[in-house]
């Protein structure tokens, strides 16, 4: 059954009401796209639910009528994951953004999808306590999109991914059945774990409407080091050395070229005068005097090893701002040169052989294209950004790029690595899938597929074809 765009919008509005469904060009152009630029949007409408159940006859509706769907949240995705390319109906959690149920003895809140992540940490900051999943795009992300792409962020290395803080979900799946996964229980070892499918899952499942939520006691003191460091083996020694006295809660490092690039916007100082090929910023709890003057000894070690040229150490929460947005603010820094990226994993012990081997496919081979590398080395994610010149259009460029990117997964593959560590496979990553995933492990993926959203109405062309 094929639906005219007036008869969509009447069903549509029948389900959430007039004012919750929008077909104006603005609208698709916003709702139908993420921060990804290589897919042109193209939605057939927008519809905003505001409750689970209507989620589930948005669903219903699809399945009857043939409809595809595309979740979205804060559209923030790197994997073109929440795009809606090819006359797919958005369905938005904007409005589901409640926050209620807090629960003091069990550390949890209940979540809608539609909850920004600053919004959580806020929240949580209020009782006392600490959401700890946290990147660059906390003020947009929402709860929903970060579940759906398990997102990690910049203190992985010491709380884990998104996954590691959802005690329970609901979710409506593609068939249009409403599941209360896990209900919230620390152990439950009652079969199939369900909620761990949907954690990752992209919506290709079915959508996360709402979400339990752990939280933590806040850290105390937060103290933020910012290193110089001459090439990036000295990265890995200084980590493991900082490991030994220290629990850290971050520790990243960036190129000089990412530097550069967030310097030039005149908004933060450099962190020290002294030139340095390669940058580490560390952060851990400093308690007592005890933490600092470790810390201290540690650096003067690192110092005295030759791993470290220059350092800087946080003296008060602002600065320790200061020192985080030179990390922090490079992806939005460099979002002006249309970057082609590549979010890569391996065990940490990988790391420098194997960064080695893709910066010299990448130099070799774009010997004209300036690229830029960052990432949560604690966690093993790198993140190689290849900036388009301004004078290439944006077709040759992802082109170019998309014929190395063969290369560089191949070295993925060698190191046991993933082509996709934390941003998710969306639809720029699906051809590579194969890469870090059997052929046999993609088929049990397509049956899984299958068996919660056997009409494919659920974000099709995402992660997998079936």
């Amino acid at each position: 059954m094929t639906l005219t765009q007036d008869a969509l919008v009447e069903r549509l509005s029948a389900i959430v009401g007039a004012d919750k469904v929008r077909i104006d060009a603005d609208s698709l152009e916003t709702f139908g796209k993420d921060w990804t630029k290589v897919f042109e949007p193209r939605p057939s409408a927008i519809v905003f639910p505001k409750t689970t159940e209507q989620v589930q006859q948005i669903v219903l509706l699809a399945n009857e009528c043939g409809l595809a769907l595309v979740p979205s949240g804060g559209r923030t995705g790197l994997s073109a994951g929440a795009v809606a390319a090819n006359g797919e109906v958005v369905v938005s959690f904007d409005y589901m953004n409640q926050i209620s149920d807090f629960n003091a003895l069990d550390r949890t809140v209940r979540c809608g999808a539609g909850v920004v992540t600053e919004q959580l940490q806020m929240y949580a900051e209020e009782q006392g306590l600490f959401y700890p999943v946290d990147f660059a795009s906390a003020g947009s992300s929402q709860i929903g999109g970060n579940i759906s792409t398990n997102a990690g962020g910049i203190k992985v290395i010491r709380y884990g991914m998104t996954r590691d803080w959802v005690a329970g979900l609901t979710v409506v799946t593609g068939k249009g059945d409403i599941l209360r996964l896990n209900k919230d229980l620390l152990k439950n070892n009652t079969g199939y774990d369900l909620r761990q499918l949907f954690i990752g899952g992209e919506g290709t499942l079915g959508f996360v409407t709402e979400a339990t939520m752990r939280l933590e006691r806040p850290p105390k003191n937060l103290t933020v080091l910012v290193l110089g460091v001459p090439e990036f083996d000295a990265i890995m020694s200084v980590m493991h050395k900082f490991q030994s006295g220290l629990d850290l809660t971050a520790f990243e490092f960036f190129s000089d070229k990412a530097l550069a690039k967030v310097l030039a916007r005149g908004e933060v100082p450099a962190p020290f005068e002294t030139p340095s090929e390669y940058y580490a910023l560390l952060e851990f709890e400093a308690e007592t005097e005890g933490h600092l003057d470790t810390a201290m000894a540690l650096f003067e070690a690192c110092m005295e090893e030759g791993w470290v040229l220059d350092g800087v150490i946080s003296q008060s929460e602002t600065q320790a701002a200061n020192l985080w947005r030179l990390r922090e603010d490079i992806s939005e820094t460099i979002s002006h040169w249309t970057p082609y990226k590549n979010d890569l994993s391996v065990v940490v012990s990988k790391v420098p052989a194997f960064l080695k081997e893709i910066e010299d496919v990448v130099v070799r081979e774009y010997p004209d294209f300036e690229i830029i590398w960052f990432g949560h080395i604690g966690d093993g994610n790198l993140h190689l950004n290849i900036l388009k010149p301004d004078a290439l259009a944006k077709e040759e460029f992802f082109a170019r790029c998309g014929k190395v990117s063969k290369w560089v997964f191949e070295i993925t593959e060698k190191y046991d690595g993933s082509v996709s560590a934390e941003h998710g496979v969306g639809m720029t990553k699906k051809p590579y899938l194969s890469y870090s995933r059997s052929e046999a492990e993609l088929a049990y993926m397509r049956a899984v597929k299958l068996a919660f959203d056997p009409n494919n109405v659920m974000n099709p062309g995402k992660v997998l074809d079936v």
